[in-house]
Parts: C-alpha cells; sequence; structure tokens
C-alpha cells in the first residue's frame, strides 16, 4: 500500500494542484492531508477538489486553521472521508485519526485525544500495520524542538509509545517540513507542504 500525504495548504489552491498531480504520478493507493487544509477557516475553494479530478482516494483532517464543523462539511461535499476521532481499514492496515491540536480556538483537551486514540487502536489491534495521522507532531521530539510557538502533544507522544503503530503522520511545524525520526517502534514524519510518499 503506498501513501501520499501532505498537509498545512493553508487555502493554496495551486498547491493542491502540484499535490494531487504529485500523488496520482506517484500511483498513491490513498491521500491523507493532515490538516491546516484552509487559511483560519478561509480559501475552502479548489483544495480538495484537485484530488478528486485525479481520481484519488482521500482521506482528511482538521489542523489549527479549521474546525471540525469545516472538515466535516469538506468532507460531505467532496465525499472524502474525515477521519478525525476515526478509523479506517484497508485490508490488513488500520488508520487511525485525530487533529490533537492543543492551541487555539479549535483546542482540544489532551486527555480527550488520547482517550480517541486509544478507542481508535483498540479496534485496529488486530491488524498488522498501524499508522496514526495528526496534526500535531508528539512532544518531546525532534520537531517540538524546532519552534517556540507550537506545543507538541503529550498525548500523541504517550500514544506512539502506547499503541507502537508503525508510522505517525502529522505537520504543523512548518519549519520541520520533511523531518523523519524514530520514537519507539514508531517512524514519526512530518509530511509538510511538499508531501510524503509512505510506502507500507
Amino acid at each position: 500500500m503506498r501513501i501520499f500525504s501532505a498537509g498545512d495548504i493553508h487555502g493554496d489552491s495551486s498547491l493542491a494542484k502540484k499535490l494531487a498531480k504529485k500523488a496520482k504520478d506517484a500511483h498513491a493507493d490513498v491521500v491523507i492531508l493532515c490538516g491546516d487544509l484552509t487559511n483560519a477557516e478561509q480559501s475552502t475553494d479548489n483544495i480538495i477538489g484537485p484530488f478528486k479530478k485525479e481520481n484519488l482516494k482521500v482521506l482528511i483532517i482538521p489542523g489549527n486553521h479549521e474546525s471540525i464543523a469545516t472538515t466535516d462539511f469538506l468532507s460531505e461535499f467532496y465525499e472524502v472521508k474525515n477521519i478525525h476521532g476515526r478509523v479506517v481499514r484497508y485490508e490488513d492496515v488500520g488508520i487511525v485519526g485525530n487533529s490533537a491540536v492543543n492551541i487555539g480556538i479549535h483546542k482540544i483537551h489532551e486527555q480527550d485525544i488520547f482517550d480517541s486514540l486509544k478507542k481508535g487502536f483498540e479496534k485496529i489491534s488486530y491488524l498488522k500495520k498501524k499508522v496514526m495521522i495528526t496534526h500535531v507532531h508528539p512532544s518531546e521530539s525532534k520537531m517540538a524542538k524546532m519552534t517556540q510557538w507550537l506545543p507538541g502533544s503529550t498525548s500523541v507522544l504517550k500514544a506512539v509509545k502506547e499503541f507502537e503503530p508503525d508510522f505517525l503522520l502529522c505537520t504543523h511545524v512548518h519549519e520541520a517540513h520533511g523531518l523523519e525520526e524514530t520514537i519507539g517502534k514508531t517512524r514519526v514524519i512530518n509530511v509538510g507542504r511538499q508531501g510524503k510518499i509512505i510506502d507500507l
């Protein structure tokens, strides 16, 4: 299974078109957009459309720039899946999503983030491969050390250590685009605005 993942599009429709072409050219089985699709709830036009035009399967989560309601609207309008607080299974691969937004007006309490992730991993515990999707990075990670303004999530870190997904894909820290690190058994990747290909 091949995943193409990106985030922090911030309403840039020209970037969305480039990312859709990258995903198509890479023969991605699924596209996962890790939040901050809009710029403070604005500029929703033609962000998901380019991926649908290429007939790509798309999963999305909110970031700190959009509400769950806005993400649900995009999900319904474009007929893609919002996986915030949900799980998706593709054969032997389970994907657990949560924005893990811990700042701003769309803030979620850390305990609620962890509880949601725990329920998700309980549903896919029997599967061979597990992928966690968040917007916010784990606390105490390399990404967390690259910014003073965007704190990592303690709940994301706890979930990584406890549930040991094969991958954690996130964004949020723009300066950390493409940064990869390993926490326990988990490969943590900041997929960033340019996107990353992940082969499972």
